[in-house]
């Protein structure tokens, strides 16, 4: 089974790419922070990450996923984010790497659980907000290379996934994941390494 992590800052087109993925016949396996967020929302709590346990919440539900996604059908299954990108939120936000995440973060290392290959979606030049997106495109940028930087120092490839036309960019998603000789496949990772958690 290859699980491939597809990631990216908010607002970068990630969700219509796999969408097509998955009409496409991929296997999704889906983004756990916006659901944290829309369930506590809907509880009234209108900034759930501001909570202590936001970060913990997220790693809870994506490890469940990623564990339950084990017997959905398909060779590739496709993530849409994974605790690394959790890792980085937190390193965002200012918050410590709890307990909970540090376990995570060292089960997905142990057992190789993801691909070393992250399919990194760059920003449009631009961010729409939503109710679960209230970010700055300048926010949205640092965040991008916080993201970079956490996949990096966990010895992770980021490839770049740049923006343009929703056909191209699904095409490049595909043809990395279809072609795993591909020379960007094979680049060295990318970023600034983040501290030690």
């Amino acid at each position: 089974m290859k699980r491939y992590i597809l990631t990216g800052t908010p607002g970068a087109g990630k969700t219509a790419i796999l969408r097509h993925l998955e009409c496409d016949g991929y296997t999704v396996v889906e983004e756990a922070a916006t659901d944290v967020i829309a369930l506590r929302q809907a509880q009234g709590d209108p900034e759930p990450w501001t909570e202590p346990s936001f970060v913990d919440a997220i790693t809870e539900l994506q490890r469940r996923r990623q564990e339950q996604a084990a017997a959905l059908p398909g060779d590739v299954q496709i993530y849409d984010r994974s605790p690394v990108c959790t890792y980085a939120l937190a390193t965002f936000l200012g918050r410590p790497v709890t307990p909970a995440l540090a376990r995570e973060l060292e089960r997905i290392r142990a057992g190789r659980v993801y691909e070393r290959t992250v399919l990194l979606v760059r920003n449009l030049g631009f961010v729409k907000a939503t109710d679960a997106r209230l970010i700055t495109f300048e926010d949205a940028l640092r965040f991008e290379q916080v993201h970079e930087a956490a996949y990096a120092s966990l010895g992770y490839t980021c490839v770049p996934i740049g923006p343009g036309a929703l056909p191209d960019r699904i095409s490049a998603v595909r043809k990395l994941i279809e072609d795993p000789s591909s020379p960007l496949v094979t680049a060295e990772p990318r970023g600034p390494r983040l501290g030690a958690w």
